[in-house]
């Protein structure tokens, strides 16, 4: 059972609902080039649409620090948002410390009317979780819904305290994220497998430690396997290591024995002398890396015994690339790990969840985002939900 509410728990017919989605998405040359984080709000917006309710949608884009920004206003995504709703959207450039206007716009609205409200961040109240500004919010609407978990990490006015001021209960969006993040470390299945990368050991330490009790085993990739393979006295040449945190990697090694979860690191290696795509490259054990080499990715050794741990589990997260993925050839360990994960998850051998930036990015370049169980396009909130943080925007729904 949840411990918040849903759509289902709430009347939604010719109510003025505000709903808390996350545009804050790519853009390039003022055009916005990737819709994915508006399509999975979609759903929301035609319950609340289907019986006359107007969804009022909040959101911040970019980082204005409070004050108006013109090029951040949130009047770009109106075309794109408009075609996937198959519908016009009205746009209110609000005043935030003055929504007389705008009420009185929502009022004159017809009902089933999708609105896009101003950059929540053009008021320096926002990110200071600003009781006030969050009143002002509350009086434009009847209920709250949130369907952004991307910002969920964050307490806003916008996501934190205007929920308590109304009605409230999670969006589809947001209800789908926390059934699969549920499935993922709330309520798994057992065996469960983490595959952790990227470049730096000092961002996940938290993760790490967190995940070392949850999970029965943990792979390393990434440059920050270089720590780990230098903290156990091993060699890493001219690769990209964090030799300052020699000690927390062993201490975080230490933990897993305590804990019986398997830590599994690069046996080989594709290593190049040149940080650049298609340089002259050979395949080291972890033992012999050439003393001007660099680690860019897996080798195929440690492709396979990735592939065996996976074949031992029923449950896998997974955050962060294997290799430099944004290179070839060094892009070959996680996109054949990625292909493999697809391909077990679509024989219905295991549960797949996978989020954060990079690793969205890797799965699409794989040519499998799709074929995960969930692809989280959250990065800060889904990184802290591993790392077993309470997440402001969704604690504030809890009944």
């Amino acid at each position: 059972m949840n411990n918040f509410n849903t759509l289902d728990d709430l009347s939604l017919a010719q109510k003025n609902v505000l709903v808390r989605v996350d545009l804050n998405v790519p853009v390039a040359n003022n055009k916005v080039t990737d819709t994915t984080r508006m399509e999975r709000i979609v759903p929301t917006i035609r319950e609340i649409t289907k019986y006359g309710g107007k969804a009022i949608l909040l959101s911040h884009f970019g980082r204005p620090e409070g004050k108006i920004v013109p090029e951040l206003s949130l009047e770009i995504v109106l075309e794109d948002l408009g075609r996937i709703c198959n519908r016009e959207v009205v746009f209110i450039d609000t005043d935030w410390n003055d929504l007389s206007d705008a009420k009185r716009q929502i009022d004159q609205a017809p009902q089933s009317s999708v609105i896009v409200m101003q950059n929540t961040r053009f008021h320096p109240g926002e990110t200071q979780n600003d009781p006030e500004l969050a009143a002002r919010m509350a009086s434009l609407g009847d209920v709250y819904i949130n369907d952004a978990f991307s910002a969920a990490h964050r307490a806003h006015s916008s996501t934190e305290a205007l929920a308590h001021l109304l009605p409230n209960a999670a969006g589809r969006a947001m209800q789908k994220e926390l059934a699969a993040l549920t499935k993922g470390l709330g309520n798994p299945k057992n065996p469960i497998i983490a595959l952790v990368g990227g470049a730096k050991v000092s961002t996940k330490i938290d993760l790490l430690e967190n995940l070392l009790s949850k999970v029965d085993a943990l792979v390393i990739g990434g440059a920050m396997a270089n720590t780990f393979l230098y903290a156990s006295g091993l060699g890493v040449g001219n690769s990209l290591c964090e030799k300052d945190l020699k000690e927390t990697a062993i201490r975080i090694m230490d933990k897993a024995m305590d804990e019986q979860c398997s830590i599994i690191l690069p046996v080989d290696a594709v290593v190049a002398f040149k940080f650049e795509a298609n340089a002259e490259h050979l395949f080291y054990g972890v033992d012999a890396i050439a003393h001007n080499g660099m680690i860019l990715d897996v080798g195929p050794s440690s492709i396979e015994r990735i592939k065996g741990a996976i074949d031992d589990a029923n449950t896998l997260l997974w955050n962060g690339p294997l290799g430099a993925f944004e290179m070839e050839p060094f892009d070959a360990g996680t996109v054949e790990i990625a292909r493999y994960v697809a391909e077990r998850t679509k024989r219905n051998n295991l549960i797949s969840i996978a989020g954060g930036g990079d690793t969205v990015g890797a799965l699409a370049h794989a040519g499998v985002k799709d074929n995960f169980t969930y692809v989280s396009t959250a990065g800060g909130a889904f990184l802290e939900w591993m790392e077993g943080k309470t997440l402001p925007g969704v604690a504030a729904l809890q009944n």
